[in-house]
């Protein structure tokens, strides 16, 4: 009975770390960068998308001064979006597909 009971507190632990950690994932931003910083890239500790940053070169690198902060903001906007959009498509997906491994089980730290 004591073995049983070591194993539901070891079993609390680990959900409780898992937990701590996926917080701290969530809260995390990891930045990426190409052509030399022109686009930035945000994403949490998990490798979501958070955001975008755009500078004229990337939009328009023989000309930078034609493009207007507006039009960056927009587009910023619309790759958000867009990706967000597909992100969420995808982990509903993953979602399903683990549920139906799972028997609809859920199981923290997995999804």
């Amino acid at each position: 009975m004591m073995n049983m009971m070591n194993m539901m507190k070891q079993a609390q632990n680990i959900q409780k770390k898992l937990k701590e950690t996926q917080d701290e994932l969530n809260k995390m931003d990891i930045s990426g960068e190409a052509a030399n910083g022109a686009v930035k890239v945000i994403c949490d500790g998990k490798g979501l998308f958070k955001s975008i940053k755009l500078s004229p070169e990337a939009i328009n690198p023989d000309n930078p001064s034609s493009v207007s902060q507006d039009s960056i903001e927009m587009l910023e906007d619309l790759i958000t979006a867009a990706i967000n959009q597909t992100s969420n498509k995808a982990i509903k997906v993953m979602e399903e597909k683990m549920k139906a491994v799972t028997g609809g089980i859920s199981i923290p730290g997995l999804f």
